[in-house]
């Protein structure tokens, strides 16, 4: 099976949503795991307005298990457990080694074998495909999130970018 490296393979919220929050993120960076409920109460909270996108930018060079993290994640997507296995991740950020993934997809159900070791090079390309669009957009950190291409500066709070997605909104007309 080829990996899925479409920009918009790991979507939370309605599919065909007008707005588009999208997030370039680390699964190792503690300001990813601040923004992920945040992120997450804007999307159900709006309505049906937006939908959420992320993308991987492993700051590999100041988190030594991002890059496994994300492949991790990569393969849970592939039997459509992205959003699960990113969410243990998040919230286990200090224990990220090959058997830590291995006991957290055991413990969703998913097959160990498939989520560490040489299993998931296979989603390299994916990885490295979000990793490019990231420079090319000039993102530099994480969390970087962008309501239908407008970067949202700051901390993520529901308040400033449920009122983003409501401005994004207006202008495409939903």
């Amino acid at each position: 099976m080829t990996p899925d490296v479409s920009p918009e393979r790991h979507v939370y919220g309605p599919v065909d949503a007008p707005v588009t929050i999208l997030e370039f993120g680390d699964l190792e960076c503690p300001y990813c795991r601040a923004a992920g409920p945040v992120l997450r109460e804007v999307v159900d909270s709006s309505g049906g307005l937006a939908r959420l996108v992320w993308r991987h930018f492993p700051l590999f060079e100041l988190h030594p298990y991002a890059l496994t993290a994300a492949l991790a994640t990569e393969a849970a997507a592939a039997v459509g457990r992205f959003w699960d296995l990113h969410a243990v991740l998040l919230e286990h950020q200090d224990r990220l080694t090959e058997p830590d993934l291995r006991r957290y997809a055991r413990d969703l159900g998913l097959d160990p074998g498939t989520v560490a070791g040489d299993a998931v090079q296979a989603y390299a390309p994916a990885i490295q495909a979000d990793y490019a669009a990231a420079v090319e957009r000039g993102v530099r950190g994480t969390p970087t999130i962008l309501v239908d291409g407008v970067v949202q500066p700051g901390r993520a709070r529901v308040d400033t970018l449920l009122a983003a997605v409501r401005a994004a909104g207006a202008r495409a007309g939903g």
